[in-house]
């Protein structure tokens, strides 16, 4: 999905986000409030599954209403406050509007099936956020096929635990072998199933050296994704750098050249002026 689609989709969901037009303050709100907004919208979650199994008093579950109103209401007045264009952002961002006013009925106490479904349109948020997120992390991926490689990794994971099910009967099911062939491939080794047969410790013998071989991969991967990143703010530190050198040297040339005309002001004024019997000997002198 390319950016255009991304930003699109965002902006039909109503989590548009700031628009590029923008100017630089709100970028860097934007991107500031990211992360706290994100744990925010974790926080819905474990909320909603408190609410769910019965956890928390009542005073707890009002006490939380507040504090996730208020970070979405704090959220979206900054946001207005260092925009350039309120409506256009209202325009984009109108599921937070929602949320705000739609969650008052709940601070209220008003626990009827209006203020449960504001609550559910919380989760909304998370997802928006993620999608946010996940543009990030699949330009990470991207690179040095590292999404290629994790999902090659998985699907290897899943393959393995259907086979040690069906080759070793200590596995009651391809859960556990899925189970035993993740603790197998990070090298955890915890011990709770172990293979029962010949044929699953030979199966599990490979898997471990896959494992070891897989997990290199993306431990090089990882590495060399972070030693570009330093290396390209290095290389933009040195571009700074020498366009700095370059502009100071346009400069110095241009303070050479005003000093070389200067000395030879100060040459013809300080020669003495010629007289006329000295221009009469010359014109005698020329004939």
């Amino acid at each position: 999905m390319s950016y255009e689609r991304h930003h699109s989709l965002m902006f039909r969901l109503g989590f548009g986000g700031v628009s590029p037009l923008e100017n630089p303050r709100a970028k860097r709100w934007s991107n500031r409030l990211e992360w706290p907004m994100l744990l925010l919208a974790l926080w819905i979650l474990v909320d909603w599954y408190m609410r769910a199994d019965g956890f928390g008093s009542a005073f707890t579950h009002q006490v939380t209403d507040w504090v996730i109103w208020l970070g979405f209401t704090t959220e979206l007045c900054l946001m207005l406050y260092v925009v350039d264009d309120r409506k256009r952002y209202l325009r984009s961002n109108w599921m937070s509007l929602v949320i705000i006013l739609g969650g008052l009925p709940a601070l209220w106490g008003a626990h009827s099936f209006y203020a449960g479904a504001i609550r559910s349109l919380r989760l909304l948020v998370m997802l928006g956020i993620l999608f946010k997120v996940s543009r990030d992390l699949r330009l990470i991926l991207a690179r040095h096929n590292l999404g290629t490689t994790l999902l090659v990794c998985l699907l290897f994971l899943f393959i393995s635990g259907f086979l040690i099910a069906a080759l070793d009967p200590a596995f009651d099911g391809p859960l556990d072998g899925i189970w035993w062939a993740w603790v197998t491939m990070t090298t955890v080794g915890y011990g709770d199933i172990v293979p029962s047969t010949n044929e699953g410790r030979l199966f599990g013998s490979l898997l471990i050296l896959i494992g070891i071989c897989m997990f290199s991969l993306l431990t090089a991967s990882f590495s060399v994704f972070f030693i570009e990143k330093d290396e390209g703010q290095i290389a933009e530190r040195e571009r700074q750098n020498l366009n700095r050198i370059t502009r100071l040297e346009s400069r110095l040339e241009r303070i050479e050249t005003q000093l070389e005309r200067a000395l030879n002001l100060l040459e013809r004024e300080q020669s003495p002026p010629r007289t006329v019997e000295s221009r009469k000997e010359d014109s005698s002198q020329g004939d």
